[in-house]
């Protein structure tokens, strides 16, 4: 059965909202990132093999349930799609770096959930699965929903840059209230959370918290380690915290069949936006206050 939210509103809704953060981009923009590709690199490895890494280690020293235990694994082998480029874009960070990083997991995830899905539903609940992501659907939304609408964008501010100006500070308020809009009726009306118990919500969110939390700070030390840029740093900081909570419902419930798993990216995706947000304003506004070497953008 399709999904109304799921299945339409939220593919046109993202490629909306990348059309509208294109328009802050140029040509050199992203050109820089492939020149210095140190900070793409950077946010990859910490996506991939820390984050993971991470929520094993929190799933093993909590008394959840196994099925739980899965489902904050999951969460974690979903890198964050248009929800961190959006919050990057809000905080003026560097939208065209945390494009890039998105459409490349994008592509990566097709083997590393299966992967990382698989060992943990062998570790903690010793079940088997088959997984097989939709890898001819997928490219098509990397390519129709990031790639194609980012693209769009930079040929109007190339063309028009005084509209692409004008446009650009409304945008900043209303492609997060079309987003949460959106998400709102993906984890609520589309996947009937109402069935789920408040007692599992609640033991599920201290921990998807934690997740959050400790991922942004990973990814915040390992990019202040390697001497990453201030707008850098933070654009990891938030790429590496906020997860894709939509591709892992997707997961749980069409691919695993699991309604109690996927109520763990359900509580994660409820607050997450805004603890990000809040972290690496933070982070942008206090923490790092060395001030940014010019034309850095790449590394």
């Amino acid at each position: 059965m399709q999904s109304l939210f799921s299945d339409y509103f939220l593919p046109v809704t993202l490629a909306i909202i990348t059309l509208g953060m294109g328009l802050s981009l140029t040509d050199r923009d992203f050109r820089n990132i492939f020149v210095q590709p140190r900070a793409v690199i950077t946010g990859i490895c910490c996506q991939m093999i820390l984050l993971p890494v991470i929520a094993f280690l929190i799933a093993r020293t909590t008394d959840l349930d196994p099925v739980f235990k899965v489902g904050l694994i999951l969460i974690a082998a979903c890198p964050g799609g248009a929800t961190s480029n959006l919050v990057t874009y809000i905080l003026r960070g560097n939208v065209a770096l945390s494009i890039s990083i998105t459409a490349i997991n994008s592509l990566i995830t097709l083997v590393t959930i299966p992967v990382i899905v698989t060992l943990a539903l062998n570790h903690f609940i010793h079940q088997e699965a088959e997984i097989h992501l939709p890898v001819w659907e997928t490219v098509m939304k990397v390519f129709l929903i990031t790639l194609v609408p980012a693209y769009l964008g930079t040929r109007i501010r190339k063309r028009r840059p005084g509209f692409a100006d004008r446009l650009e500070q409304p945008l900043r308020i209303i492609l997060p209230l079309l987003l949460l809009l959106i998400f709102t009726g993906v984890i609520f009306i589309d996947q009937g959370t109402g069935l789920a118990t408040i007692k599992d919500s609640i033991s599920i969110f201290p921990y998807a918290l934690l997740l959050n939390i400790m991922a942004m700070l990973a990814g915040l030390l390992v990019a202040m380690v390697l001497g990453l840029v201030k707008v850098n740093q933070f654009t990891i900081t938030i790429e590496v915290g906020l997860q894709n909570s939509a591709l892992a419902i997707f997961v749980a419930t069409s691919l695993l069949n699991s309604r109690d798993m996927a109520l763990v990216p359900v509580v994660y995706g409820s607050f997450s936006f805004f603890t990000t947000l809040l972290f690496a304003w933070v982070v942008k506004k206090i923490v790092l206050v060395r001030k940014r070497p010019p034309n850095g953008t790449g590394g």
